[in-house]
C-alpha cells in the first residue's frame, strides 16, 4: 500500500496484522512504535483494533515489528507464515488488516481474506472509514486529505516453489 505521511498531531500510527479464518489474532507484521511502546495508554484512539485484538494492553509488549512513522511512499511487508510463537500456521484462509489513525478518533480499517497453501493468489482488502469528532476536534469528511494517508492495500501470495 501507499503511505502519505499526514502533517500535525494523533495521525499517521498504522498497524499491519494477520487473523486466522475464524477471527483468531495470529501475528503483527508491523505497528508504530508510538503506539506500540504505549501510546496507546496516552492517545487511546491511536489504532484501537490492534490494540484490542493484538492483547497489546494485557502483554508485555507487541509481538510487532516497530518503527519510526515511515517516510510517504509504497510500503511492503511480508508475513513468513509463522504465527506469534514462530511456528508455521496451517495452509488455509486467513485475513489481513491495516488499520490508520488518520486524525484523532477518525480512522481507516482495510480488510481482506486471502489463501495460503494452493496456487500463487493476490487479494484486495476493502476500507471501512470511522469519522468521529472529539470534545475539541471535528470530524473528518470523506472528501479530507487524511483519507489519502492510506493508499489500496493488497495481499500476495506466492507459493514456495515460484519464489
Amino acid at each position: 500500500f501507499d503511505f502519505a505521511k499526514q502533517s500535525g498531531y494523533a495521525s499517521n500510527q498504522f498497524a499491519v496484522w494477520i487473523e486466522d479464518a475464524d477471527g483468531g489474532f495470529v501475528k503483527t507484521l508491523y505497528a508504530t512504535r508510538f503506539t506500540a511502546n504505549g501510546g496507546y495508554q496516552n492517545r487511546p484512539d491511536s489504532i484501537p483494533l490492534w490494540v484490542e485484538r493484538s492483547g497489546l494492553a494485557a502483554a508485555s509488549g507487541a509481538d510487532a515489528v516497530t518503527g519510526a512513522t515511515p517516510k510517504s511512499g509504497p510500503l511492503s511487508y511480508a508475513w513468513d507464515l509463522t504465527g506469534a510463537n514462530g511456528e508455521r500456521v496451517p495452509d488455509g484462509t486467513y485475513r489481513f488488516f491495516v488499520e490508520g489513525s488518520l486524525r484523532w478518533k477518525n480512522r481507516v480499517l482495510y480488510s481482506g481474506e486471502i489463501t495460503i497453501g494452493g496456487g500463487a493468489a493476490v487479494a484486495e482488502a476493502e476500507a471501512q472509514y470511522t469519522y468521529e469528532g472529539s470534545a475539541d476536534q471535528p470530524a473528518l469528511t470523506g472528501e479530507s486529505p487524511e483519507n489519502g494517508m492510506l493508499g489500496a492495500v493488497t495481499a500476495a501470495y506466492i507459493p514456495p516453489q515460484q519464489q
